[in-house]
């Protein structure tokens, strides 16, 4: 990696560590009370009066939904796209139902979820199915219809079957439309987890800040807000690392000066 590249990479780590002593400063210069803005010191201090057995337990629950609701999303979503892409009629009836849902805030119908599914898992893994779901099937559908239509027209004059124009051309095609909706799901995964959590929940880090803000433990929350962002920040970047390492063909191409 070139000197170039190392500093570009780093500055977004830079551009924090230089925010870090203002927000400090700022705190202590005006006294700001650490129940209205807490300095990066109280939180650091907050953060490790915590116990690490508590801090993975937390982390834990929240990922595990976080990653469900995912995977459950991704399973459905990538066929749904395939089966709109397939048939007009399909796209037509189904796309408006799928701009309602995701219109429809979710946090307003979570206690019905609740009170419908109970207070276990499943209220929880449908939360973060609903949030995560439409971002997955709109890019994977508009990559697939993204395809240059000489290569269908040449599919369809040497009489390949659509099931084999889907897999050998569409889906390649749409690839990288696919991660790019990938990497906003699985970002939105985790909030989904933590509204899930607001509502309903006994553990998990969404849960975390909702008891310390309850107690007024502000420092301690804006800990566990920071490793949630941390946590979604590496999720995302994890997205990145596959599609590299899996699809590095679908990546764009860096221009060299």
């Amino acid at each position: 990696m070139s000197i170039k590249k190392l500093y570009q990479n780093s500055l977004p780590t830079l551009a924090m560590i230089a925010i870090l002593p203002i927000w400090e400063i700022v705190c202590r210069v005006f006294s700001i009370p650490s129940f209205i803005l807490p300095s990066p010191s109280a939180i650091a201090d907050a953060f490790m009066q915590v116990s690490a057995e508590r801090w993975l337990d937390n982390l834990w629950a929240t990922l595990r939904i976080a990653l469900l609701g995912f995977g459950l999303s991704l399973l459905i979503s990538i066929p749904l796209a395939i089966m709109m892409v397939s048939s007009k009629f399909l796209t037509k009836a189904v796309f408006p139902l799928l701009v309602i849902v995701q219109s429809t805030p979710v946090v307003a119908i979570a206690p019905l979820l609740i009170v419908i599914l109970g207070t276990g898992d499943a209220p929880r893994l449908v939360i973060t199915c609903l949030i995560t779901f439409f971002p997955l099937v709109v890019s994977a559908t508009t990559g697939m219809l993204s395809t240059p239509p000489e290569l269908i027209e040449l599919s369809k004059s040497l009489n390949v079957s659509s099931t084999k124009t889907i897999w050998q051309i569409r889906l390649p095609y749409a690839i990288p439309h696919i991660f790019s909706g990938i990497k906003v799901a699985i970002t939105l995964a985790v909030i989904g987890a933590v509204i899930s959590e607001f509502v309903a929940a006994e553990k998990g880090l969404g849960y975390f800040v909702q008891f310390s803000t309850s107690y007024f433990k502000i420092p301690q929350a804006f800990a566990a807000l920071v490793f949630l962002s941390a946590v979604s920040m590496l999720l995302f970047k994890s997205t990145h690392w596959v599609q590299k390492a899996f699809f590095a063909w679908s990546l764009p191409q860096e221009k060299s000066h």
